[in-house]
């Protein structure tokens, strides 16, 4: 891998991981910054995302939730209450009026709003509100596992514009490009360090703000800065002052080592030198056009835009875009064939997608599958049993989770099954009802689902395969136990039985059958039956729950559309010792994988042997923060967030002989050498805010998932109190056999010699999405939110090994 002329680390660098000792050197010419920067503290003060959503000035939605107004919040039917609630003048947060003793914050940041939902869209109003204010209500769901926030305006236009105002501002924060959250950051914690809000920065207040945004500083250093920038010797900082201080806390010098390195012509970068580091560094198919179009896009400097060259801040601008992002931007779109069958892609998917916590005595909801189908699941599990006043209901069987009901969740995915992806949905029930309301349940899926539900196959005549993805966008496929043979729908006979007995669920039986008795013993292990009922059974077309019974019995015995599920262990050790016959059986058929059912706290299994072993359906909870979740998010971050990834050839069609475990010769060895570079960090969140003195020591560990051979892990050092931007210039490389299979993920850690480490931020993608060259990588919370702020910066080669 070519490194840069000399490590930036080896150069000056403003607050750099030597706790602060560190020689400023502002002789360099900076090019003018734009009116596009922002002024940090300046006249207009408060107006931090006024830059960002300009477009907005003078709009009537903001303007009404600046002035802000009554709402009444609803907790319970007895719990109803009006509160002020209005737009904070930065435009970022939300003011609350709250009449607790000890009141908490009394705001809370758009940055944490996940959506705004018009009516009573939440479980709170539906049962708490009477139908005729739906016209009034509105919902604030939240990152994270806040509780969301059911209001009631005062009328149905109050209601449509504080919808329609939080709407707009969400999505204009949502487009800020990188470099526009990064000052976004810095203003907010500016404004807080602000203690006194006199738009002035004593030196008290700038070491307040130094530890807001992650660094420590010495005192002497602390009054080298601050004496430097005070010009005026007045002893506050305030305008250009300032301004000159933000200039030198973000000055990136590692940017200064590559621009300086390429910017041939003059000091500037010409559209020649952009192209030849497009070519060279980046190691993209470009041309001069290429190079043009990126300078009209994101040079800030009209006169060097004239040139047709790139400054140092256009420069950087570019690096902070998505073409200069470690995941390959024409991968955000569906760019695989989706028109093979639809056996041949893993398919994103939920178990107990009805829980929003643990399996005993957590809370059902109608949210989690929302949340479920919003990141692209396409699989979701809907757990059914009887219901008082003959309504089926969902909740995990025999515990104290609560229940939801059977139609209120058909309803939900109904509504939000396609917003994320277009492509088809599969409910996989598990049936614990009495006839009668499992017709109710066909009766509501029917009803409520209506021509989006696959009732027939999509021929005229049997099918021998499986549709396509393509061939079913917008339908729901119903996963469950059928009567007969599907080729029952295609006979002239009589219709058969109304009902009768069949097997449970394979996950239902491991679930009863692991139960103790009252003296401890485990349960016998038996087979249980239940009634199914026809109206339910001719649901199920492509995706018929059968027991697996062995390879060669399926091979045998089994059509292509019968299917099976397992458990985790023994699907595990099917991917070990049988890998090869594995993958064959999914060449042809559908599998499902469940988490075991002793994992009574909702954790996760490594779904990646699984995935090497072709399995499509492996299901995980999606509820629970974990590295496995992780995993699952960076397999389906690409191609569209379709929530289908289409398997490698290799694992699709027969003659393969490709197998994980053991490696031989084949087409899909591709022998890569993976060179990465670990450069820096910027911004990075504190973790303990509660203690303002609390200084990260930031690691980056850089994995690789895949087959058992590529699978490797290896972590820079930590650097001491430096959450803002740490530097490590680490190398590292990796031998990678499989790369179709092979994940990359970052893990940024605070390092803790006396304990585990706390997770600062994750990112994990398909290594076959990434960019060569020197990109930023996003950071993740551990739910999978991006931190607006944070990122971290390396060079990367994927290179073909010799």
């Amino acid at each position: 891998m070519r490194e840069p002329p000399c490590h930036p680390s080896e150069r000056i660098h403003p607050l750099g991981h030597h706790r602060g000792y560190t020689h400023w050197d502002t002789t360099e010419d900076k090019p003018t910054r734009t009116p596009q920067r922002i002024n940090p503290l300046g006249h207009h003060r408060g107006h931090i995302v006024s830059a960002e959503v300009q477009c907005l000035e003078g709009d009537v939605d903001l303007q009404f939730l600046l002035v802000g107004g009554k709402l009444m919040k609803v907790k319970s039917s007895s719990w109803k209450k009006d509160r002020m609630y209005k737009l904070h003048d930065d435009n970022a947060t939300i003011w609350h009026e709250s009449h607790r003793i000890f009141k908490r914050k009394q705001t809370f940041s758009i940055d944490d709003v996940d959506s705004v939902r018009k009516g009573r869209q939440s479980e709170g109003l539906q049962k708490h509100t009477e139908a005729h204010v739906e016209d009034r209500c509105f919902s604030i769901f939240f990152k994270g596992r806040r509780r969301n926030l059911d209001l009631v305006a005062t009328s149905v236009e109050e209601a449509r514009q504080w919808v329609n105002g939080l709407e707009k501002i969400i999505y204009k924060m949502k487009k800020l490009n990188r470099q526009q959250t990064s000052e976004h950051w810095i203003f907010n914690c500016m404004r807080k360090a602000d203690k006194n809000k006199d738009n002035m920065m004593t030196l008290k207040e700038l070491k307040h703000f130094l530890r807001q945004i992650n660094i420590e500083v010495d005192e002497t250093y602390a009054k080298l800065l601050f004496t430097k920038c005070d010009t005026s010797n007045s002893g506050t900082l305030e305008g250009s002052e300032i301004k000159h201080f933000y200039d030198l806390l973000t000055h990136r010098e590692e940017i200064d080592v590559i621009y300086e390195k390429h910017a041939a012509t003059g000091g500037q970068m010409s559209a020649q030198d952009l192209l030849n580091f497009l070519l060279n560094e980046q190691r993209e198919v470009a041309t001069l056009e290429d190079a043009l179009r990126l300078i009209e896009k994101y040079e800030l400097d009209d006169s060097a835009k004239h040139m047709n060259h790139m400054t140092k801040d256009g420069f950087l601008m570019y690096l902070q875009q998505e073409e200069g992002s470690i995941f390959n931007p024409a991968h955000k779109k569906v760019f695989q064939d989706m028109s093979q069958p639809i056996n041949h892609y893993f398919i994103s998917s939920s178990h107990n997608t009805y829980l929003m916590e643990d399996q005993l005595k957590g809370p059902s909801s109608t949210e989690a599958y929302i949340k479920a189908l919003m990141k692209s699941c396409r699989c979701v599990e809907l757990d059914c049993w009887d219901g008082a006043h003959g309504e089926p209901v969902i909740y995990h069987g025999h515990t104290l989770t609560s229940k939801v009901l059977f139609k209120d969740v058909i309803k939900a995915i109904k509504e939000y099954a396609f917003k994320t992806s277009e492509y088809p949905v599969i409910l996989s029930l598990e049936n614990h009802c009495t006839l009668e309301q499992q017709k109710l349940m066909a009766k509501h899926m029917i009803s409520i689902l209506g021509s989006a539900l696959l009732t027939s196959p999509l021929e005229d005549q049997m099918p021998t395969a499986f549709p396509s993805p393509q061939e079913l966008k917008g339908r729901f496929i119903i996963k469950g136990k059928r009567l007969n043979k599907l080729d029952a729908v295609f006979s002239n006979t009589s219709p058969g039985v109304e009902e009768d007995c069949v097997s449970e669920e394979d996950e239902a039986a491991e679930t009863n059958n692991s139960k103790t008795d009252t003296n401890g013993q485990k349960a016998k292990a038996k087979k249980s039956k239940i009634k199914l009922a026809k109206q339910l059974s001719d649901l199920v077309i492509y995706c018929k729950s059968v027991h697996f019974s062995g390879f060669e019995h399926a091979k045998d015995n089994q059509a292509f559309y019968e299917m099976s599920s397992f458990k985790e262990s023994k699907a595990v050790n099917l991917a070990e010792t049988a890998a090869k016959a594995f993958i064959h059986h999914n060449m042809t058929k559908l599998s499902r994988i469940y988490p075991a059912g002793s994992r009574t706290a909702s954790s996760n299994y490594n779904p990646v042997p699984l995935w090497n072993a072709g399995c499509q359906i492996v299901a995980l909870n999606f509820q629970t923060p974990s590295k496995e979740m992780d995993l699952n998010q960076g397999r389906f971050r690409s191609n569209g967030l379709s929530g289908y990834i289409l398997k490698p050839e290799f694992q699709r069609y027969a003659g393969s002989e490709f197998n994980p475990m053991t490696l031989t010769q084949g087409p899909w060895i591709k022998h890569k050498a993976f060179h990465i570079m670990v450069i820096s960090a910027q911004q990075l969140p504190k973790l303990n805010k509660d203690k303002p003195k609390s200084i990260v020591d930031p690691l980056v560990k850089v994995e690789i998932y895949g087959v058992p051979a590529d699978t490797c892990s290896k972590e820079t050092r930590s650097i001491e109190n430096n959450g803002f931007n740490p530097m490590w210039n680490e190398t590292f490389q990796f031998d990678i056999q499989v790369p179709e299979l092979a994940m990359l993920r970052f893990l940024v850690e605070d390092y803790d010699a006396t304990s585990q480490n706390d997770l600062i931020g994750h990112y994990c993608l398909p290594l076959t999405s990434l960019q060569n060259g020197y990109r930023h990588v996003p950071l993740l919370t551990k739910r999978g939110d991006v931190i607006p702020s944070a990122g971290l910066f390396v060079h990367l080669m994927l290179l073909d090994a010799k």
